[in-house]
């Protein structure tokens, strides 16, 4: 009760606040006249009396101050401190807008950069209990994360001890049958229990059931709840219908969550079940599955890779043929979704923390010139009476409307930012990063603006807060009419710019090694001509064309029509593109040669006999296949030279054979041809030995058109599909690109791209504010220095020696802080060894490059107030002093 009166009656001082200062005017008098009649009656003449009682009683303002800080809870003060902050910073709109802008500029890029790494590293999978999830994957000396059979799947599910589930995926496309006529959709094929272990529950319908995995069980599909949305308009009867893909009778039994998503199979619209096992899946040594499984409770991701290597080891002794040299490998799920873009994302945050460190130290520097132009002020205020504390809470209260006001334009900015790199993602790569989907301004994000806000204003608060602490009131009243530099200033300033300098080298040198990197990765020789190619996805109904004859028909009906078109000069068939992964690999044996059990891996191609003529490969031996080169015929492949580098070092190819791990009589192939090394994995990839088959020897349902035209390939692409489609309405189209456009918007271009791009936006301003902080130190050392240098000049100095000692000063400041920044560019830039290809991380060109930058830029910016103070003229210098 007596707290709650006490407040009241405080309350209502704020709210009669003339009527508190009477009151506080009258008791601050009747003390005054009590101390003076005490010295008069002790014999003191009535002045003196007067006198001794005002220096008694002490400071009347200082005494009216504390009153109102203690009786008013410092409100009113503090609301007075915001009037005068804000005046003051409308009064100095040039210092205001730079450091408001600067630290926006950084607040912003960290927060933006923050969000991603929030959301795909930091925000927990939309999984039931996510950490027990894991992705589980054979793992061989060529392929440490590799597919697994479904023969081993259904071993390692039997007999491992660590997991509480285990299921299956593979990608896959479907012909859906619309109204419209035949599409091609994106979908995945799992296990029975795959959502079941991601503990993810159909919003419509239900799950799988355990026998619809199973040969000879029902034909099931779900749907995505974005398919559910577009292709069946959200319709709640859509439960039970039926619909058709790949020519088969499905069963609609759910509608997954519109939160559903998997990274690694981003996109997919239907999802069925792995129903009856295709050709490969019959087969222990044929790989086309990815695993994922929950962990026990109580079991680590090393006791689940070392149980499963001791399966992998039994398997490799059950089976020697198709197991040998095969182990196991098992990752956290979201070490697999987001393992490859990993130490780009934090490559990136730490460009941005860098930035917004030369950020701070500018503003901070600011800061520390604008408390140097005030010591005079503040002096006087104190004189007055003002306390160190009061004038403390006075540079707080302007540090924290820098700080809002920046914060609030840099999350502003930090929003469109994201937004605007999310547009810049390639469609196809985007949808393998649902994660980042509402990318946005969540807690996390906005925890983490308010905290770096939160360290801003506490440096900005303390920085000037220093310089008035160690101040003496008479030295700067005097200092105040004097130009000599401030010895704080000189200190601390100098200090600021080389960790400036610093910063910026190193962002420089990554945003270099990065730029440097990328121009290698587009550069690097493909072995074939990428430009005037356009490329398209193919997918043959099974109805019709059951049989490989009629598929071999096909393509070359396909590749006739195509070629005869105005500007085509020659159309082939492969499997796969070029450049695109190392997948669909086979294991061989060389008829002749030793062997120990090894497996001899490669990836593997199906192509026509214009393929290689369409890519303008180089034939180094031997001979390209032909139209004749059918089933009726013995087998033949043709090899890349890396291959032949490696298996046949010293001997001719040309005429050898290979098969499979049993070297079946059906299996041998003969080797007629050596092409050149076709980059066919990612730009950043070491090219792999590679095996080549005939298509009309080994046709398949799913195929890509490469075409070589004469003219603007982009402008043909509508031309191809509308010809595919004259030939079989009922054939799906896809992915119809150049070539050229499809190595720029790879997820290995991008990413390059992307770095470079970012990190060089991040040292481009670097240097800005490295330089313009260099600047500022040099033009505040000069403004201060104005007497000395016209004392120097009134006795003879040249202005050459003006020149030189203001850019000794700068060159000092600028050796130290490159050099600093060139040893931390070296260890930093070994972190991102990973994101480099083709450049070491001490690069001495780049190295150079930076230094001769920083110098360069630096001596500029020093260049200006070095003339300016060589341009003083000493008559006016002395006397304006």
């Amino acid at each position: 009760m007596d707290t709650l009166v006490r407040f009241l009656r405080k309350l209502g001082i704020l709210i009669r606040r003339e009527k508190f200062n009477n009151e506080l005017e009258e008791e601050m008098a009747f003390h005054r006249e009590q101390t003076e009649k005490e010295f008069h009656t002790g014999g003191m003449a009535s002045a003196s009396a007067q006198h001794a009682a005002k220096r008694q009683f002490g400071n009347a303002t200082r005494l009216k101050e504390q009153s109102h800080e203690v009786v008013g809870f410092r409100l009113e003060s503090v609301l007075h401190d915001l009037r005068f902050a804000l005046r003051q910073l409308v009064k100095n709109p040039g210092f205001a807008c730079t450091a408001i802008l600067i630290l926006a500029l950084g607040i912003g890029a960290s927060v933006a950069f923050f969000a991603f790494v929030d959301a795909a590293l930091l925000k927990p999978l939309p999984y039931l209990n996510p950490a027990r999830l894991v992705g589980v994957y054979e793992h061989t000396l060529l392929c440490p994360l590799c597919n697994l059979s479904y023969f081993d799947y259904l071993d390692w599910k039997k007999d491992n001890k660590a997991f509480a589930s285990f299921d299956v995926w593979n990608s896959t496309g479907f012909l859906l049958k619309t109204p419209a006529g035949v599409q091609p959709a994106l979908g995945t094929r799992v296990s029975g229990g795959f959502f079941h272990t991601l503990g993810v529950s159909p919003v419509l319908g239900r799950d799988f059931h355990a026998n619809e995995d199973t040969p000879g069980g029902p034909h099931t599909v779900l749907l995505s709840y974005s398919t559910w949305q577009k292709r069946y308009s959200g319709r709640q009867d859509v439960i039970g219908q039926t619909i058709t893909l790949n020519d088969i009778s499905y069963t609609v039994i759910g509608v997954l969550p519109r939160e559903f998503q998997f990274a690694l199979r981003g996109g997919a619209e239907f999802w069925t079940t792995i129903h009856d096992p295709n050709s490969c899946e019959k087969r222990r040594g044929c790989h086309n599955l990815y695993g994922i499984a929950r962990l026990k409770e109580g079991v680590s991701v090393q006791a689940a890779l070392a149980d499963m290597t001791s399966i992998a080891n039994q398997l490799a002794l059950q089976y020697p043929v198709s197991n040998n040299g095969q182990g196991a490998a098992v990752l956290s799920l979201s070490e697999a979704i987001v393992g490859d873009i990993r130490p780009i994302l934090l490559v990136l945050l730490s460009g941005a923390g860098l930035l917004l460190l030369i950020a701070s130290i500018n503003v901070a520097s600011l800061l520390l010139v604008r408390s140097e132009s005030r010591k005079r002020e503040m002096a006087v205020r104190g004189a007055l009476g003002a306390s160190p504390a009061r004038l403390i809470r006075q540079f707080v209260t302007e540090g924290l409307v820098l700080v809002m006001a920046g914060s609030l334009l840099g999350v502003a900015a930090a929003y469109v930012v994201m937004q605007l790199i999310l547009k810049l993602v390639p469609v196809n790569m985007l949808a393998g990063m649902p994660y980042l989907q509402g990318l946005g301004l969540h807690s996390h994000v906005v925890i983490f603006a308010g905290a770096i806000s939160l360290l801003a204003a506490v440096l900005f608060s303390i920085t000037p807060a220093l310089r008035l602490s160690f101040s003496d009131l008479r030295e700067d009243l005097a200092e105040g009419g004097r130009g000599t530099a401030g010895t704080l200033w000189r200190r601390f300033g100098a200090n600021f710019v080389v960790l400036e300098l610093a910063t910026a080298v190193v962002l420089l040198v990554g945003a270099g090694l990065l730029g440097k990197s990328f121009y290698r990765l587009l550069h690097v020789d493909l072995n074939f001509q990428p430009d005037h190619l356009a490329t398209l996805e193919v997918a043959v109904p099974r109805v019709g064309y059951e049989k490989d004859e009629q598929i071999v028909a096909l393509g070359r009906q396909i590749s006739s029509q195509i070629s005869s078109l105005p500007g085509v000069k020659s159309a082939g068939l492969t499997s796969m593109l070029p450049a695109t992964c190392h997948c669909n690999t086979t294991w061989f044996r060389v008829l002749g040669h030793p062997w120990h059990g090894e497996h001899n891996d490669s990836p593997e191609r199906d192509v026509s006999s214009d393929y290689f003529t369409t890519l303008q490969a180089k034939l180094l031996r031997g001979r390209y296949f032909t139209e004749t080169d059918d089933a009726s015929k013995p087998g033949i492949v043709i090899i890349n030279q890396a291959l032949a580098k490696k298996y046949f070092p010293d001997e001719d190819p040309i005429g050898k054979k290979i098969g499979n791990l049993e070297l079946s009589p059906k299996s041998l192939t003969e080797i007629v041809g050596v092409v050149d090394d076709i980059r066919e994995g990612a730009l950043d990839s070491e090219i792999d030995p590679v095996v080549y088959y005939p298509f009309n020897q080994s046709p398949d349902n799913y195929f890509n058109i490469v075409v070589r035209t004469s003219q603007d390939e982009a402008s043909l692409l509508p031309v191809l599909v509308n010809t595919v489609h004259k030939i079989d309405s009922n054939i799906g189209v896809r992915e119809e690109i150049t070539m050229t456009q499809r190595i720029g918007e790879s997820q290995t271009a991008y990413l390059h791209r992307a770095s470079a791009w970012l990190v060089g936006g991040f040292a481009g301003l670097a240097l800005l504010l490295s330089v313009v902080g260099l600047y500022g130190v040099i033009a505040y050392s000069v403004s201060q220095r104005t007497r000395e240098i016209g004392v120097r000049m009134a006795l003879g100095a040249q202005r050459s020696s003006v020149y030189q000692l203001i850019l000794k000063e700068a060159g000092w400041l600028t050796v130290v802080g490159v050099a600093a920044g060139l040893i931390c560019s070296v260890f930093a830039t070994t972190l991102m060894q990973k994101l480099l290809f083709g450049v070491r991380s001490w690069d001495v060109a780049t190295l150079a490059s930076v230094a001769a930058l920083l110098v360069i830029s630096a001596l500029l910016a020093s260049f200006i107030p070095a003339r300016r103070a060589a341009s003083v003229n000493p008559v006016e210098a002395l006397r304006a002093e």
